[in-house]
């Protein structure tokens, strides 16, 4: 394979060589990338827990000169569980230059921090050629917390050698979070896809942070860093560097809030490497519970309390942008169909909501519904009884009935109860993070304007191209930012235990509200 077209006619014979060199020239790399990921420095632990080692891997990047690291400070942290959500969890950040020794500090106050625990540094280096700019390095920094006590709220302060949040002039750079407790309780997470860079995306992180969650949903196109979203090296106006804005602008939410992300068609960044998640992996430390964490990292699972979050990659059965369709071999939807029977069966776990990008049903006249997600998962969804499915990937809030079969089994109006043991399940499109909106062919409907109508015109995409489609169940229909929250009661035994859910508009007014309701177990 030589230089693609579009860099091959920017470059020098010389730069064209160089190019090719670090693509291809060491095993170790993670393969077809202009990234690998840096040295591990360490794993990171607390007190009484195993240290977790990583698999160093070389860089391609030229080495960088480390400056004094008392000038340089971190930046776009974001917080993510591991693989239980009681005991673990990644604190993640960036610095903007290479760094020596980076480290995390820990403790129950801000006063009694514990030593420094080593953490490891991903380097992602983008060359000059791709996208739109220059030679770019990236250093992302990451470390694995185990050995938590649950429903306990921490202090950690992240540094490196310069620049030690312990100190007394630094501890305004503190952040906290609180791990998932061990049993049932209340608690509230908040949701949407499609953020990108904006005020309007900086507007909504605002109002999420005021709703207190125990953690938030991004359901895929998180930064846009590419926005032509084809998932190919030919896709034009990436650049890296997007990804420093947008961790910079997420930090006042994810610092805190466990930000847990599922990958979108604009998240499929094809210089980095065959699956296109090569830069997502040095960006984001997620549960490694998945079927296959080598082509799918974006595919895992956790349990809150009494419920189930599960997070797919529908890149993988996607008719409408193919890139990555069939990567899994069916491996994806085997484990997926295992998860849910596990968590159907486990007497601690009353709710199953699973959260992706692209959209099983949506009228929006930009990407409308995704016959692959139909196909693959819908029957899945309606024989576990999944409680509520969370998409983007359409710029605009929409809400169905109760659907099964791809109909509707129930009309469920604003302020309604759906009971997924008999009824069906319900989809909900939150993709008004903040990027540009689309459009809908039916009136807006939402709470306090209503404007039901009887049919609305939409299409899905199959494997032969868009099929056009009279679709019935299109309750609710909001365009403008927004997002999702979700409020979770647990019952005694026999009791019905409830999800709340609210849309929440970028103005803070609520633009939809219903119930999901299923007996406890």
């Amino acid at each position: 394979m030589g230089v693609p077209d579009q860099l091959a006619d920017r470059m020098s014979m010389a730069e064209q060589h160089e190019y090719l060199r670090s693509r291809f020239s060491r095993r170790t790399m993670m393969r077809g990338g202009a990234v690998t990921l840096g040295a591990v420095v360490g794993g990171a632990f607390v007190p009484g827990a195993t240290a977790r080692a990583a698999v160093p891997t070389r860089s391609t990047a030229p080495s960088a000169q480390k400056v004094d690291g008392r000038l340089v400070a971190p930046f776009g942290r974001h917080l993510a569980y591991g693989n239980d959500p009681r005991t673990e969890m990644t604190v993640s950040w960036q610095v903007p230059v290479a760094v020596d020794k980076p480290f995390l500090r820990i403790g129950a106050h801000p006063w009694d921090l514990s030593h420094r625990i080593g953490a490891e540094v991903r380097t992602l280096y983008t060359p000059a050629g791709v996208g739109a700019s220059a030679d770019h390095t990236q250093y992302y920094v990451h470390a694995k917390l185990a050995g938590l006590k649950p429903g306990r709220t921490y202090y950690y302060g992240v540094g490196h050698a310069g620049f030690d949040p312990a100190e007394p002039h630094l501890l305004g750079t503190l952040g906290t979070f609180t791990t998932a407790p061990a049993h049932k309780a209340p608690f509230t997470f908040t949701a949407f896809g499609d953020q990108g860079v904006s005020y309007h995306g900086l507007a909504n992180d605002a109002l999420i942070l005021g709703q207190n969650p125990a953690f938030h949903l991004h359901a895929g196109d998180i930064a846009y860093a590419d926005p032509s979203g084809a998932g190919k090296t030919a896709d034009t106006g990436f650049d890296a560097r997007t990804w420093d804005q947008f961790l910079a602008q997420t930090e006042s939410v994810a610092k805190s809030v466990p930000w847990m992300v599922s990958y979108g068609n604009h998240d499929m960044e094809a210089w980095y490497s065959p699956n296109g998640y090569g830069g997502e992996e040095a960006r984001f430390t997620l549960p490694d519970n998945g079927p296959d964490t080598k082509n799918l990292p974006g595919v895992y699972s956790f349990v809150h309390g009494n419920t189930a979050i599960i997070s797919l990659d529908p890149n993988d059965v996607s008719f409408e942008i193919p890139a990555n369709l069939g990567i899994s071999g069916g491996t994806q939807t085997k484990w997926f169909e295992a998860q849910l029977k596990k968590y159907r069966a486990a007497k601690d776990i009353d709710f199953v909501v699973v959260f992706f990008h692209h959209c099983a049903y949506c009228t929006s006249t930009a990407h409308a519904s995704e016959g692959g997600v139909r196909q693959e998962w819908v029957p899945l969804f309606e024989k576990y009884q999944v409680d509520l499915v969370i998409n983007g990937h359409n710029h605009q809030y929409e809400r169905t009935d109760v659907i099964k079969g791809d109909t509707v089994t129930k009309k469920l109006p604003i302020g309604g109860t759906a009971y997924p043991e008999t009824e069906g399940v319900v989809y909900v499109t939150a993709g008004a993070a903040g990027r540009s909106l689309y459009a809908f062919t039916a009136p807006d409907s939402y709470e306090g304007h209503e404007h039901e109508v009887d049919a609305v015109a939409s299409f899905v995409n199959t494997k032969d191209g868009k099929v056009n489609e009279t679709v019935a169940w299109s309750r609710v229909r909001y365009l403008n930012y927004s997002f999702l929250r979700v409020d979770v009661t647990p019952a005694p035994k026999g009791h019905y235990t409830t999800l709340t859910v609210q849309g929440i508009a970028e103005t803070g007014d609520r633009i939809d509200h219903f119930t999901v309701a299923r007996r406890a177990k």
